[in-house]
C-alpha cells in the first residue's frame, strides 16, 4: 500500500505488516505485476516512477516521468507502464500521460491529455488503458499499440471522474465520481449502462472478482460503499475513519486494507 505521508510503500500478509519500501517520495499509487514479478510506484513529489523487484531493502529504479504522477497502469506482453500526471495548473500543458518502457527503463512516449488524471487501467483483452479525466468528465482511451496518442474519449455523465476499475468478464467498467456517482458503463462501446448514488466523495475503487463486489473507498465521512455488481445494488457501508481513502485488495480478494490516518493504524476487513 502507498503510503504517501511515510514517502513508502507498506507491505503486509494478511494481519502483518512485513516492512517498508522507503525513500519514494509522496508515493501516491503502487501497481503490482504478478506476470512480471514487479512493483511500480508513482513518487508524486519527485516526478518518478519507482520500479522494483518483491521483498524487503529491494533495488529501486526510478524514471522521470510527468508533474505529479498518480494512477498507474501496466501492460504485461509489451512491458509498458502508463504514469498517470496529475500535473500543475499553473504550468501550460502539464496534464499528461508519459509511457515508460519497462525493460528498457526509459520513456516511450509523453501524451497530451485534457485535464489532470486521476486513476487508470489496463485491458489485457483489448490491449487498451482507461484514464480517468477529472475535467472535463472523461475517460481517455490508449492502445496499447500506439502508444504516443489518444485512441478515443468516452464522456462520462458527472463530474470529476476519479477512482476507475474493470470488470474484464462483462467487458465493464466502474467509474467513481466526484459528484457522489457510481457510473458503470460498457468499456468497448462507452454506453452508460447504470448510475448509482455514493455516501460521498470518492477516491479508489476495487472491483473483487471472486466476491463479485465493488468497493468505493469515500474519506468523508469515512466509509467504504459495497455493491454487488451482479446487479449493481449496495450492499453494504463499511465505516472506516474520517480521511480513509488509501486501500489495496488482496491477490485473493480476500482481505480489504485500509490506511486509518487519524489513528495511524491500517485496518484489515474480511470480505
Amino acid at each position: 500500500m502507498a503510503h504517501t505521508a511515510n514517502d513508502a510503500i507498506d507491505v503486509f500478509d494478511r494481519e502483518k505488516h512485513l516492512f517498508s519500501i522507503p525513500n519514494l517520495t509522496g508515493v501516491a499509487g503502487a501497481l503490482v505485476s504478478d506476470e512480471s514479478q514487479l512493483i511500480f510506484s508513482s513518487n508524486r513529489a519527485e516526478n518518478t516512477v519507482g520500479i522494483f523487484a518483491p521483498g524487503p531493502d529491494p533495488e529501486v529504479t526510478k524514471v522521470a516521468v510527468g508533474i505529479r504522477p498518480n494512477g498507474l497502469a501496466y501492460d504485461h506482453g509489451r512491458k509498458l507502464l502508463l504514469a498517470a500526471n496529475v500535473g500543475d495548473p499553473a504550468i501550460p500543458r502539464s496534464y499528461t500521460l508519459t509511457m515508460v518502457d519497462v525493460g528498457a527503463r526509459a520513456v516511450r512516449a509523453s501524451i497530451e491529455v485534457p485535464g489532470r488524471t486521476r486513476w487508470a487501467v489496463f485491458d489485457p483483452d483489448a490491449g487498451v488503458f482507461y484514464v480517468n479525466i477529472s475535467d472535463p468528465a472523461v475517460i481517455v482511451v490508449v492502445d496499447a499499440r500506439k502508444p504516443a496518442e489518444i485512441a478515443r474519449t468516452v464522456a462520462i455523465p458527472a463530474a470529476g471522474p476519479h477512482g476507475l476499475d474493470i470488470d474484464r468478464a462483462t467487458g465493464r467498467l466502474f467509474c467513481a465520481c466526484d459528484a457522489g456517482v457510481l457510473v458503470t458503463l460498457d468499456a468497448r462501446s462507452g454506453r452508460i449502462l447504470d448510475e448509482k448514488p455514493l455516501g460521498g466523495v470518492p477516491d479508489v475503487v476495487f472491483f473483487n472478482r471472486q466476491r463479485q463486489h465493488l468497493y468505493v473507498a469515500i474519506g468523508n465521512p469515512g466509509i467504504i460503499d459495497v455493491f454487488s455488481t451482479s446487479d449493481m445494488k449496495k450492499i453494504a457501508t463499511i465505516e472506516t475513519e474520517p480521511g480513509a481513502h488509501t486501500t489495496a485488495l488482496s491477490p485473493a480478494g480476500e482481505r480489504l486494507y485500509v490506511f486509518l490516518p487519524r489513528t495511524h493504524r491500517a485496518a484489515v476487513y474480511e470480505t
